[in-house]
């Protein structure tokens, strides 16, 4: 039972982070002029456009995850690489934005919500919201497919590292997917989330 209460105390911070980080790259690239998120209707916050099953399942599982991503026609774009890594990036700085505004909310509620039950389930649901913004910034900078960071480390790279991309991109998927079941991941992320979220923290506290 306490397991089943942790998992639906996650799933607030789970579906606001994952409608947060692909509204924003939706919004980025119509603002770049790409307006194919907006044609499929992607520029909403409303979870249930933006859940990639699989991705989900992982983030209530294994604490990593995606959503499904954002169709981009960069084509459309005036700079396509400097365009492409500004989309790219909006999702993570969204995430982080976030998590920013809820350690705001955790130091008003600890200042002037007195504790009871109902504040302590609250306060789970705002430290949870931090954390998962801050696995998703993290987890999706990460430069393998189908995650951001292989989109600006291509932007940035050129030809040649978009074409290695192509090259083994179910290969470097099938990677990702074994490195979050088997942990791989959480060595070598955890410690960059755990310093952001004391960073935070440290700013209100």
């Amino acid at each position: 039972m306490d397991y089943l209460l942790s998992r639906l105390l996650v799933l607030p911070g789970i579906l606001l982070g994952i409608s947060i980080h692909e509204f924003s790259h939706g919004y980025a690239a119509v603002k770049m002029g790409d307006n194919t998120p907006l044609m499929q209707g992607r520029l909403t916050i409303n979870p249930i456009k933006h859940i990639d099953p699989v991705g989900f399942i992982c983030l209530l599982v294994f604490g990593f995850g995606w959503a499904k991503p954002v169709m981009i026609d960069n084509r459309n774009f005036k700079n396509p690489r400097k365009d492409d890594a500004i989309v790219a990036l909006a999702g993570p700085a969204a995430n982080f934005l976030t998590a920013f505004l809820f350690v705001g909310l955790m130091k008003l509620t600890a200042k002037f919500v007195a504790y009871n039950f109902s504040t302590q389930v609250l306060w789970v649901v705002l430290q949870n919201t931090v954390s998962i913004n801050l696995v998703l910034m993290v987890f999706n900078l990460i430069p393998i497919p189908p995650l951001d960071g292989h989109h600006i480390v291509g932007s940035i790279g050129g030809a040649k590292v978009w074409n290695f991309y192509y090259k083994y991109y179910d290969q470097l998927r099938f990677v990702m997917l074994l490195l979050i079941v088997f942990r791989g991941v959480n060595i070598v992320i955890s410690p960059v989330i755990n310093y952001l979220y004391r960073f935070l923290i440290s700013i209100f506290f």
